[in-house]
Formats: C-alpha cells, structure tokens, sequence
C-alpha cells in the first residue's frame, strides 16, 4: 500500500493575483536549492486518520500557523514515487514572521556518527502563481495548477458552500 500525505493549498489575493504558500525543506539536502524544492505544508497521514485533519496537523507542525478553513478538497496526486497527496485549498493570511518547525534528526555530515537536529521547514513564502509552479515540486504541480484553476473558475453553484470546515 503506498504512502498516504496530506496537505494545505493556502492562498491569499495579492495584487498581482492569487499568491501560494509554499514551505522550503530544512535540512542540508535542500540548502541553497529553490526550483522545484518548494512544497505546500504536508505531511503523512497516520493510518485511519482523517485527511482534513492530517492536513491540518501537518501545517501546525510544520509552520506552527494555523489555517482557520473553509477548505475545498481538491483531487488526490500521485507522486512519482508512488505516495498519493490529498489537498485542500483554503485562503489565509498567515503571519509568517511566526513560522515555527518541528525538528527532525538525522546523521550529519554522513559517516560521521553525529547527529544534528533541523528544522522540517526553514522558510515559507506566499508566492505568485508562476513563481509557485516553478518553486514547488514537479509531483505537486498538479495540486498548484488544479487550485488556481478552481481560483479562477469556481465550481458553478460552490459559492463557497463546498469548503468545509
């Protein structure tokens, strides 16, 4: 059974256009990349856990920032690698002066027998819609493009009645 994730498209109107909110990885694997490193604040769901909820628990652990809903759920992904990515789209403002990660640890530098603690997210950004697609994975391009298609054209009827809270 592959991989379950879940995850928050966070937006907000900017005055360009609809801006994404996307986490940039910690750790020194990521450091110093910025084309296709970016992500939307997502994570694992544990088995049996409600996917909203999994979203949201993940963004709190990865930002420290709550998203308050609605949410619109928006079509599962499959990644490459086989893990499948449910999203759902909701608008914030967040302040991200107050980003705060969960830290993960792992040997650093490799055979050195020392293990180092990093941030899951160093940074976060509202970005416009092109630079979002550039930014963010390839895999999760979908997710981005799907949203913004739903920013532009509303389902008919929705009204925003669809998003959950």
């Amino acid at each position: 059974m592959s991989a379950i994730s879940a995850g928050l498209v966070v937006w907000r109107p900017g005055p360009q256009g609809p801006e994404i909110l996307l986490a940039h990885p910690g750790g020194p694997y990521w450091r110093g990349k910025d084309r296709a490193a970016w992500s939307i604040p997502k994570g694992l769901a544990d088995p049996g856990e409600d996917l909203l909820a999994a979203a949201r628990r993940e963004t709190l652990e990865e930002l420290g920032l709550e998203a308050p809903g609605p949410f619109e759920a928006l079509p599962p992904c499959r990644l490459p690698g086989g893990k499948t990515v449910h999203a759902w789209l909701t608008q914030a403002d967040l302040d991200l002066s107050a980003l705060r990660s969960n830290l993960f640890e792992m040997e650093w530098p490799p055979r050195s027998g020392r293990t180092q603690a990093f941030p899951e997210v160093d940074q976060a950004a509202y970005v416009l819609a092109a630079a979002a697609l550039v930014k963010v994975h390839r895999g999760q391009r979908p997710i981005i493009e799907e949203a913004l298609r739903r920013l532009r054209d509303p389902p008919p009827g929705s009204g925003g009645g669809g998003l959950a809270r």
